[in-house]
């Protein structure tokens, strides 16, 4: 199933995706206002079961979509999980995963525009496959941890590098308002048989500039919520963003950055393609 957060005649709702309309789940599942809340209360199967049941209540091309997650209580990003991406870096793989955290707010939908800095030119694509928590928990065990996964979106962990690089921590260049995509919607767990065996590909304006597959990663995403669950308690609808392939703007020659006026995808089969298209920040004032 395919779970949408979308925004219709200024209100905020959650629903099913059915062929190109959308059940709306919120009146009919009174109680529940986000897909948050549906993870959290652990009625993802009667919500499949309404949706079954249901016309679409809203064209798909009538509202305006929401990342999956709007309200995620935590995003806990992975840097340098694929070797090709570390070999461009220059780094050496680290014993342990290398993580950053992102803000709700430094993110947009599918469809909205990823917004390039004023104050940069070095504005980065990074296609990404997310892990939504749908089972909380704390400790949690490698050999369990695929149990407490809602679902999958695709990311674009869009980076502004020259702000990445004033300092050996990520976090300026990874939080500007506008800078990260997420969506299309999230597809549930069930859906996806195994997230090791899936080919993620990054477009700028149609031109293949990342290409890989999951089991790429150095850090699998059992040993991930494994690990991150050990430092603080996983929340239904936290988002664990996996780190991208090699292929980055920055490593590139001459460097590739996004532009205004240019698109980018991030496709993972499977899952879906997050598209958006790139804007430049009005001039700072």
């Amino acid at each position: 199933m395919k779970l949408v957060s979308y925004e219709t005649k200024g209100a905020a709702g959650f629903g099913a995706l059915i062929a190109d309309g959308i059940v709306a789940l919120a009146p009919r599942m009174p109680g529940i206002a986000s897909l948050r809340g549906l993870l959290a209360a652990d009625r993802v199967a009667e919500a499949a079961a309404i949706a079954a049941a249901a016309v679409p209540d809203h064209r798909l091309d009538a509202v305006t979509l929401l990342p999956p997650i709007p309200d995620p209580d935590k995003i806990i990003c992975v840097g340098l999980n694929y070797r090709d991406h570390v070999s461009e870096t220059g780094r050496t793989v680290t014993e342990k995963p290398v993580l950053f955290a992102r803000f709700a707010g430094s993110q947009v939908a599918h469809g909205q525009p990823m917004v390039k800095p004023a104050v940069s030119d070095e504005f980065d694509y990074e296609g990404e496959l997310a892990v939504v928590i749908g089972r909380g928990g704390r400790h949690i065990e490698a050999a369990d941890a695929l149990a407490h996964v809602g679902g999958y979106a695709c990311y674009n962990d869009g980076s502004v590098r020259d702000w990445q690089r004033h300092t050996s921590q990520f976090l300026p260049g990874k939080t500007f308002a506008g800078t990260g995509a997420f969506g299309p919607w999230l597809v549930t767990a069930d859906e996806i048989a195994d997230p090791t065996r899936l080919t993620l590909e990054t477009r700028l304006n149609g031109q293949v500039v990342q290409h890989t597959t999951t089991d790429l990663m150095i850090t699998d995403i059992p040993t991930l919520i494994a690990y991150v669950s050990t430092i603080l308690p996983l929340l239904p609808g936290d988002v664990l963003v996996t780190g991208t392939p090699g292929g980055v703007g920055a490593r590139r020659t001459p460097p590739l950055w996004m532009q205004d006026g240019d698109v980018v995808e991030v496709e993972i089969d499977g899952v879906g393609c997050l598209r958006n298209p790139v804007t430049a920040e009005a001039a700072a004032r």
